[in-house]
């Protein structure tokens, strides 16, 4: 029992220590950015540009636009301005949960839906 105390205490210690992940989540509030995806086994790419209140996504030649409202300073919902179905009808939930200087990491879901997905986004200005 003594020595798996001795061997507990260091390792706990060690990882109390780890630096938390960086999330300064400001600096990605607006901005142009690429998120690349798997869809059907093919990689596809969208670009955005971002502001505070409307974002504007560019997939294989078609435009959409959303409104934005942030919750807190790493979480927004976007909703669709001009659903064509059922599916775009629904809001989405983003919470950006890792930062580096240029990317940032997030989980996703469709308000309602259990299923979150995760991705990353480059910011390209």
């Amino acid at each position: 029992m003594l020595k798996r105390l001795f061997f507990t205490i260091p390792v706990s210690v060690f990882f109390a220590c780890a630096e938390p992940p960086q999330r300064d989540c400001g600096n990605f509030k607006t901005g142009e950015f690429s998120f690349t995806s798997v869809i059907d086994g093919e990689e596809k790419t969208t670009t955005f540009k971002r502001t505070t209140e409307m974002e504007v996504d560019f997939f294989e030649g078609k435009r959409d636009t959303s409104s934005i409202r942030w919750i807190n300073d790493c979480e927004y919902i976007l909703r669709n301005r001009n659903p064509k179905n059922k599916a775009e009808e629904k809001s989405i939930h983003i919470k950006i949960l890792t930062t580096t200087d240029s990317s940032y990491t997030f989980e996703y879901n469709a308000i309602g839906d259990k299923r979150k997905f995760k991705g990353t986004a480059f910011k390209i200005h």
